[in-house]
């Protein structure tokens, strides 16, 4: 293949004009480091250093805080001489996934059904089911007690799951209901045309990102101490309570390295709920 002799002195093919303006202002902001990008910046930094000083320390081979040199003994504990702890971050985990998946379902039907249907109790419904957002979690975990009390039901991860399926309730009420608010309605008067039935028509109006709730639960459920110290019972020990229980003795750097093993679950499982929802939302 010959070569054009006369491409050097050709000009260079100029970019597109949205390329060109695109480029521009990505370079006005890099300059520009005003007072919202500087707080930007610490609150990032606030967020995030704990979690690079608890992966820093999970290396290291002294128990203490001073940097002796680098290992991995810390990691080895924690896969074969750490039991008690495995067994209570399976409780959490189990928890955690069912009692998010349960409010999440009925967190969406509650939705479906306050904002589509008019009926008696509608507005104190509606303001009843936000007050486990705004109480405090001794108050909430408190009543639950008094309340598993009074029916005679004996503490166990049965009380934690019903517990975290309540505070989890309404914040997947107040999600779903602000996406069902910009629900297009054409489509279930579509749907009448069509004979859709209740349960139709209720797949329709279900978000795609409800998709993502249970994963917000989950976080809720894993990090609650508070209402789960209040209703637990002889042997369903949360990871929670079982970290707590160590400050007795000395958190022991095994935290630290479940803690990195933790971080790397969470990223892993978001990237690919994200993947998933996109995928699920651009094949609609």
């Amino acid at each position: 293949m010959k070569k054009n002799p006369f491409k050097m002195f050709t000009k260079p093919a100029r970019p597109a004009e949205p390329t060109r303006h695109a480029k521009r202002s990505w370079k006005k902001r890099a300059v520009s480091f005003g007072f919202s990008n500087m707080t930007l910046a610490l609150t990032l930094a606030f967020l995030f250093l704990p979690l690079f000083v608890i992966v820093f320390y999970s290396f290291n081979e002294a128990k203490d805080t001073t940097w002796t040199r680098f290992s991995l003994v810390w990691y080895e504990k924690l896969i074969f001489g750490s039991n008690d702890l495995w067994a209570s971050l399976w409780n959490s985990v189990f928890v955690a996934i069912v009692s998010s998946l349960v409010a999440t379902v009925l967190g969406t039907m509650a939705a479906i059904g306050i904002t589509w249907y008019k009926f008696k109790g509608r507005g104190y419904i509606q303001t009843t089911s936000f007050l486990p957002m705004v109480l405090p979690e001794v108050i909430m975990g408190v009543s639950l007690l008094i309340f598993f009390s009074g029916i005679k039901m004996s503490l166990g991860l049965m009380t934690i799951f019903i517990a975290h399926t309540t505070f989890c309730m309404p914040f997947v009420y107040l999600m779903v209901s602000a996406r069902i608010d910009e629900f297009d309605y054409s489509i279930i008067e579509a749907s009448h045309d069509l004979g859709a039935n209740e349960v139709q028509k209720s797949i329709l109006m279900r978000p795609v990102d409800s998709m993502v709730l249970p994963s917000y639960c989950v976080t809720m459920s894993l990090e609650d101490y508070v209402i789960t110290f209040l209703v637990s019972g002889p042997g369903s020990t949360t990871l929670p309570l079982y970290v707590y229980s160590m400050i007795r003795f000395g958190v022991s750097p095994v935290i630290n390295a479940l803690s990195f093993v933790l971080i790397i679950a969470i990223c892993f499982v978001t990237i690919i709920l994200r993947k998933s929802v996109k995928s699920i939302a651009s094949s609609r």
